[in-house]
């Protein structure tokens, strides 16, 4: 099967297709940790990624287009996109190149979630400066306090996950995305999946609307 997965900032789409991944032994595409990736090493295409990130503001088409179908001419059967595409843009292009590859989207699945549980889940998250674990203050923190239980590393609070940031990064979620509903449900593909819950009660809920 070929899916995407698409939602607000912070609605957990990587947690979930990780879990596809260890159920489908699926290819797994997402694209923030290319971007991620990509700024660490401090390429030029992560650089530009990093001014727009840290700006609570999308990564321009050009950045994730050219990653994304990098990914995808790798491709060999299932996949889920986690975070790809976010525009109609970027929808209608993936169409096309899927369509030249015969591996059409069969479901898009949108994560739904309350604005303030969102805000919530983000501006809580830290993140380990040395090994890039991820933890919450509230749903999964740290034994160790502000230092890493995996690797005693300092836990830092990411630029794009700062309260005020966050705001700013569901509005232009709303204005640039929600499109994508609009397009994916013209097409019958869009399944609605409530993101309320454990991560077990929400897999559970993703398994149901694929079957």
């Amino acid at each position: 099967m070929h899916i995407v997965l698409f939602g607000s900032p912070g609605v957990g789409k990587g947690t979930q297709a990780k879990r596809l991944r260890e159920r489908k032994n699926w290819t797994i595409i997402a694209t923030g940790d290319l971007l991620r990736e990509a700024i660490a090493q401090g390429t030029a295409l992560g650089l530009e990624a990093k001014s727009y990130i840290d700006k609570g503001e999308l990564v321009p088409d050009s950045v994730v287009n050219g990653l994304a179908r990098e990914q995808l001419s790798k491709i060999t059967g299932g996949f889920a996109l986690d975070g790809y595409p976010r525009n109609l843009t970027q929808a209608v292009q993936l169409d096309e190149w899927l369509s030249d590859l015969n591996k059409p989207i069969q479901k898009a699945i949108l994560f739904e979630l309350p604005e303030e549980e969102l805000v919530k889940r983000l501006s809580g998250r830290r993140l380990c400066s040395e090994c890039g674990a991820v933890f919450h203050i509230e749903s999964g923190p740290s034994q160790k306090g502000d230092l890493c239980d995996k690797c005693g590393g300092n836990l830092i609070t990411r630029s794009d996950d700062e309260p005020e940031t966050v705001k700013r990064r569901l509005a232009v979620y709303s204005e640039q995305t929600q499109p994508l509903v609009e397009y994916y449900e013209r097409q019958g593909l869009l399944v609605r999946v409530s993101a309320e819950g454990s991560p077990d009660e929400v897999f559970e809920r993703l398994i149901q609307a694929l079957e």
